[in-house]
């Protein structure tokens, strides 16, 4: 007979099933027990749970509308939504539904709602963004709560809120929690599955497993393959921690499996289905086909680079990356450039709770809670971290954002086993190693940029290593209570960097399609914003330096984004009215028109720029099916979101096969076309392909140009 240890829960000393009738009793309705906890626990543990949701909601709400549309490429695409259900269901980026975003809409479907029911803007956009994040911190607390609720309610609660708080805390959280790229939702989606397996764990609920798979399955219809890499520890832990016999672990399974392949499927059926003459091409393929897009550009592409990702490290033309695109490939990748800055603060801290939480938990059952925790987000962390530290594709720092949960989850779960053990010594050397290690790597990751705030990382290093010091000194018998000392304030001076870093991420404007955390100096918008290469370990600059790999003109060194130049007389336009080539960070001030988002620019727009007014007027006027054509998803997207009309993206996000020079022709022949926007060389962004070249060169030579607004302008309407 199997002897299996304390049920998983989040109630512990509480009733348990076979409990007397008067245990149940003393429980308090559920919508008080909501809001005020049990009648066991200390008074203050749940209103401190609301008080960390209210402040990450306010934090995160606060100013929501900073960064105008963000990333233009889905603001435009959730515009779209609003006008047609097609381009809803498809994620078009033209609500005419000629090209799709090149990730599946799943991201897109929560912002369209959102800004059909109040109105579009940049708060509708961004708002349900950030309420995700107050979603994440609350499932990340009731994940691990319920994991190490054998440890006694105030350990546990208190664990729980660490690692609720350590979420918020996070660099690349504050980044991409008010930016409408799509890992918000698939962070919370992600989170959601983690929750659901602990809670089919006591018992083995395949109702709690299945679930799992469904959250698991939309995480697949926000990034696809990225969504997956959880898997394998949730598979593992409810395999080896669910409290049932084998047989109906493996039948759970399978359930979860099928529940999975549903939900993540039922789209991509759909989209196999819809005739392809009527629907639209699909962004980032090469055949016009969802699975090419799961296994070669959003999936193996992404490892292995190829199926138009960069390869050698994550850049676009080979070779060692800058900060853009995650820096060389390595075990030290997390640690250095951007995504050292983004998400590894506590990363020292998580490893060391994972090993010595192990060793805490010895040998006890498979099934035991804690050990489960451990396994849960140690498996997360360990299978994410690697693929990210060694895939060829193209990668960005921001992606890091997926490990935030396992983390603090590690952070929360392996702290509050080491406390309840600090009694011996393995217990007090792994608190002093968390609190030391995150005190000395905060130390150093303040100081990439050493203008900024130039006394925090000294009081964050003499703080932290003084409270481990203390904790050490606590061995000796008389002088134990220095080990609670020292770990409330390692706690706080270990909290300090990243909290500090993640706030002032929150109060900077980003745009463009590669955002970058920290203050203004150190932020930007475009293609490469941000630091450079990194001065950590295995990087090459620190802040404002120079993106090692990017492509370039290979005259001025200012990096060029997928396709090469935008359309004649754009500008990307940065936050605080300068504008930049490319994305060197380098430009001039803006001048001439006002965009969507007040900030200036000129010219036909491309990521972060803005259009004028006499180009926007223009467009607004027509009243063909595409106002115009441009190449590349990049200008087509700002040229929507100022136009408020639909832009044909010759090309789409990476030079995607269409239109062929034959469909073009046959397009405007019937009048769907208004204008052709011109790129200069033929090249924008996602539209450097030779068909997007051999439209441009048919264009001019059948169609007169005019100047607009400082662009090339051809009337598809009067050919010469």
């Amino acid at each position: 007979m199997t002897t299996y240890p304390t049920p998983v829960t989040d109630r512990p000393g509480h009733a348990r099933p076979g409990g007397t009738t008067a245990a149940r009793d003393r429980r308090r309705p559920p919508l008080v027990r909501l809001f005020a906890g049990e009648r066991e626990d200390a008074r203050w543990l749940r209103p401190a749970f609301w008080a960390l949701l209210v402040l990450t909601a306010v934090v995160y709400c606060w100013d929501i509308s900073v960064s105008g549309y963000a990333n233009s490429f889905y603001a435009a695409a959730v515009q779209a939504g609003t006008k047609s259900w097609e381009a809803f269901f498809f994620g078009s980026l033209d609500s005419s539904n000629f090209i799709t975003v090149d990730k599946p809409p799943a991201s897109l479907w929560v912002m369209v709602l959102s800004a059909r029911l109040f109105g579009f803007s940049s708060t509708s956009l961004l708002l349900p963004q950030a309420l995700m994040a107050v979603a994440s911190v609350a499932l990340v607390w009731g994940t691990v709560r319920r994991t190490i609720a054998r440890l006694g309610t105030t350990t546990a609660n208190v664990g729980a809120l660490l690692a609720g708080f350590v979420v918020a805390a996070t660099p690349a959280a504050a980044l991409m929690f008010r930016f409408d790229n799509p890992d918000a939702l698939l962070v919370l989606l992600m989170t959601a599955g983690a929750y659901c397996t602990v809670r089919a764990l006591p018992k083995g609920s395949w109702r709690w497993i299945a679930l799992a798979g469904v959250a698991l399955g939309f995480a697949f219809l926000t990034k696809m393959l990225q969504g997956l890499l959880v898997l394998p520890a949730f598979g593992l832990v409810y395999l080896v921690a669910a409290r049932s016999s084998w047989g109906k672990r493996a039948i759970g399974l399978g359930i979860a499996a099928v529940s999975l392949v549903v939900s993540a499927g039922w789209w991509v059926v759909a989209v196999a289905l819809w005739p392809a003459e009527s629907r639209p091409y699909i962004g980032g393929s090469t055949n016009n086909t969802v699975l090419d897009l799961v296994f070669g550009y959003n999936g193996l592409g992404r490892i292995f680079g190829g199926s138009g990702n960069g390869g050698g490290g994550g850049g676009m033309g080979g070779g060692t990356a800058g900060s853009s695109f995650g820096g060389s490939t390595g075990l030290d990748r997390l640690f250095s450039s951007e995504m050292g800055l983004e998400i590894s603060w506590l990363l020292p801290a998580a490893l060391v709770a994972l090993v010595l939480g192990l060793v805490v938990v010895g040998r006890r059952h498979l099934a035991d809670p804690a050990r489960a925790g451990l396994v849960l987000w140690g498996g997360w962390l360990l299978v994410t971290g690697l693929v990210f530290s060694f895939m060829s594709g193209t990668i960005h720092p921001y992606y890091t954002v997926a490990l935030a949960p396992a983390i603090a989850g590690l952070v929360g779960t392996g702290g509050a086993l080491l406390w309840h053990a600090r009694e011996r010594v393995t217990g007090r050397l792994g608190l002093a190693a968390m609190v030391g290690g995150t005190a000395f790597w905060s130390w150093c990751l303040l100081n990439e940029d050493p203008t900024w705030l130039p006394w925090l990382r000294w009081v964050v290093l003499f703080g932290g290593l003084l409270a481990a010091a203390a904790i050490v000194v606590g061995s000796v018998p008389t002088l134990r209570r220095l080990v609670a000392v020292g770990v409330l304030a390692g706690t706080l001076f270990g909290l300090t960097g990243t909290t500090a870093y993640a706030l002032v991420t929150t109060t900077v404007a980003h745009s463009g399609s590669i955002p970058s955390v920290g203050p203004a100096g150190s932020s930007s918008g475009g293609f490469g914003g941000g630091p450079g290469g990194g001065g950590m370990p295995g990087g090459t600059a620190g802040p404002g330096g120079s993106a090692a790999g990017s492509e370039t003109d290979g005259s001025d060194g200012t990096q060029q984004g997928p396709g090469g130049q935008p359309p004649t007389g754009s500008m990307p336009t940065m936050p605080g009215g300068t504008t930049g080539e490319g994305a060197s960070g380098e430009g001039t001030t803006g001048e001439g028109t006002t965009g969507v988002d007040g900030r200036t620019g000129g010219g036909a727009g491309v990521e972060g720029a803005t259009t004028s007014a006499a180009l926007t007027k223009l467009l607004a006027a027509t009243d063909t099916t595409w106002s115009a054509a441009v190449n590349g998803s990049q200008s087509a997207a700002q040229l929507e979101l100022d136009s408020d009309t639909a832009v044909m993206a010759i090309g789409g996000w990476s030079s995607d096969p269409t239109p062929t020079l034959a469909e073009f022709k046959a397009l405007v022949a019937e009048g769907k076309i208004g204008y052709y926007i011109s790129s200069g060389s033929g090249r924008g962004m996602g539209g450097g392909s030779s068909t997007a070249s051999a439209i441009q060169e048919w264009v001019a030579k059948n169609y007169t140009s005019t100047t607009v607004g400082g662009s090339t302008v051809y009337d598809l309407t009067t050919a010469k």
